[in-house]
């Protein structure tokens, strides 16, 4: 099975149960649509599980796009003081500092902006569309509007044809009519039961606000969720 998620924010405890509650096994893979980092209390810990996962993809967000973006300017004014500058990223993250090495930030460095399968795109916050709602190329649009795009969350946004696209960024409990857990947009005149019925599904559930975590099955087109109870 393939599953897609995003906008884990630390939370370790709530990421192993949801692996437990999906049974994900070495066949299945899951794809992980940024902010894995900031805010929950496990942001390293968590990172390096995901490091270390070989089924795991995970592209960037705009917290792992604004650590590199300190990291960077960090190599700028300290280029040959490498014990420094990891020191200075250790104090970045204090609640996993003693983690935190060469390693795990040279993997964060390497993460893609986006996936792109035969079937469906992975995105942070948005894909570029043209004036008829068709998808731009991802190769020409700019880091920035790929990991901060404010309005491709909207409702009223919709794909035009390609491919069903993930995304996060932004809670869906902040949109009009939600109730807070996953949103997948039908294209017109499907019924959802392939994933190419579906335009574009928004992921981000707040987790570290609302103690919930939810993922996609790309097979069964079923949203599956844990709670902070499930990690008692």
């Amino acid at each position: 099975m393939r599953y897609v998620i995003s906008d884990i924010h630390g939370e370790y405890d709530l990421f192993v149960a949801l692996l437990d509650k999906i049974n994900f096994t070495p066949s299945d893979t899951i794809y992980i649509c940024g902010d894995i980092i900031d805010k929950g209390k496990n942001s390293i810990k968590l990172a390096r599980m995901i490091y270390q996962m070989p089924n795991a993809k995970c592209i960037l967000g705009n917290h792992e796009y604004d650590f590199l973006k300190y990291y960077w300017g960090l190599m700028r004014n300290s280029p040959s003081d490498f014990d420094a500058v990891l020191a200075q990223l250790q104090q970045y993250y204090p609640d996993g500092s003693d983690m935190l090495n060469w390693e795990l930030v040279d993997w964060i460095e390497s993460l893609p902006f986006y996936i792109e399968e035969k079937d469906f795109i992975c995105v942070h916050a948005g894909v570029p569309l043209d004036r008829e709602g068709r998808i731009i190329p991802l190769e020409k649009a700019t880091p920035e509007q790929l990991v901060y795009d404010r309005e491709f969350k909207e409702h009223s946004v919709q794909v035009n044809g390609g491919k069903c696209v993930f995304f996060g960024h932004t809670p869906t409990s902040y949109l009009e009519q939600s109730d807070g857990k996953i949103i997948a947009y039908l294209r017109p005149q499907h019924k959802g039961s392939s994933i190419d019925d579906y335009y574009k599904v928004h992921l981000d559930l707040g987790t570290w606000m609302s103690g919930m975590l939810g993922c996609f099955c790309i097979e069964t087109c079923k949203c599956i969720y844990v709670t902070k109870n499930d990690t008692i």
